[in-house]
């Protein structure tokens, strides 16, 4: 405690879920992220997950300290079973130079935003620059948004979808056919899905946390896009497809490596994942070089504070610029130490 505290000069805003609506952008998101991605990576400026827990209740905590920007902070996500599942998401945003507190907010709609632009920079550096045949496994809010967002950097030839739901692929073609510059159809299964495309996405959690693809299905030079395996309990993706693979392009590596249950039971079953395994800002920084045209080459993610951060200082700034959000009346007090 300090006695000599002041408040902020101006007074921090609050953006809701619809200011976060209005202001995302596809555009905006991914020049964010593929920005703080071409600065090296750091465990000190962007630690893992921080979990605490009762049989009840759970909060995780994602920080970040970018290099870039003139913000830090922190996302919160807290979830309760006290009445089924529920689960809020908030940042909170702090000025570098003075730590007042900028903003905080609502962080529902940025999770999905900053995933979906961390991928489509990830595909971009490790996809060659024509059209593809995509495959996606998986039709619901993830599938939905990282397609999306994929089409803003790459051109698409032909895109197919399986879910095991026909109502909810044909949907999901229907709705992208008409979106898209190619022809989208729903198919019967993954496989169909996934045999002779150039991009897999695989966007679907499994319903018995089995695989979704099968290293059979995935041609030699094909890249494999994994984001529905999150946790160490979590498959997506067979153990001897990443014994394939010429490279594994992560967001967060440590997080993949001992965070995800595909590397996990790679490891188990001897792949040699450390080697595989590297920083997406590593390909951004041309660190690592990345053959386009052979071997299997997969994009893995697990999320990051980095990505949060970015991404809510670009919906502020945006918010600022076109009077979006609320200023709060009240803030909380900064001291000198």
């Amino acid at each position: 405690m300090s006695s000599d505290g002041r408040l902020p000069a101006s007074p921090p805003l609050f953006l809701t879920d619809k200011d976060v609506e209005a202001l995302s952008s596809w555009t905006h998101a991914i020049d964010a992220i593929r920005a703080a991605y071409s600065k090296p990576e750091s465990a000190e400026r962007t630690p893992g997950r921080i979990f605490a827990q009762s049989p009840r209740e759970w909060i995780r905590v994602m920080p970040s300290v970018p290099e870039e920007g003139k913000v830090f902070g922190t996302k919160s996500i807290v979830g309760s079973f006290g009445d089924e599942l529920r689960v809020s998401y908030l940042i909170s945003l702090f000025d570098k130079e003075s730590a007042d507190l900028l903003a905080l907010v609502d962080g529902n709609r940025v999770t999905g935003l900053r995933t979906a632009a961390t991928t489509a920079v990830g595909t971009e550096a490790i996809t060659p620059a024509r059209p593809l045949v995509v495959g996606v496994i998986g039709s619901g809010f993830e599938a939905r948004s990282h397609l999306t967002a994929l089409a803003t950097l790459r051109e698409f030839a032909e895109v197919r979808v399986f879910s095991p739901t026909p109502a909810n692929r044909e949907a999901f073609a229907r709705d992208f056919d008409a979106l898209l510059d190619a022809p989208v159809t729903a198919v019967a299964s993954a496989q169909a899905a996934a045999e002779g495309a150039d991009l897999i996405l695989c966007a679907a959690r499994s319903r018995d946390e089995s695989p979704t693809v099968q290293a059979g299905w995935i041609g030699a030079n094909a890249t494999v896009v994994s984001i529905g395996s999150t946790t160490p309990a979590q498959r997506e993706l067979p153990a001897d497809l990443i014994a394939r693979a010429a490279v594994v392009v992560a967001d967060a590596p440590e997080e993949v490596v001992h965070g995800s249950g595909d590397l996990i039971a790679a490891r188990h079953e001897g792949v040699d994942v450390d080697t595989l395994v590297v920083p997406l800002s590593a390909v951004l920084l041309g660190e690592v070089p990345i053959d386009l045209d052979a071997g299997i080459r997969i994009y893995k993610s697990t999320g990051s504070g980095l990505q949060d951060i970015v991404v809510a200082e670009m919906l502020y700034d945006r918010a600022r610029n076109e009077g979006f959000g609320y200023e709060l009346p009240v803030s909380i007090v900064t001291t000198k130490k």
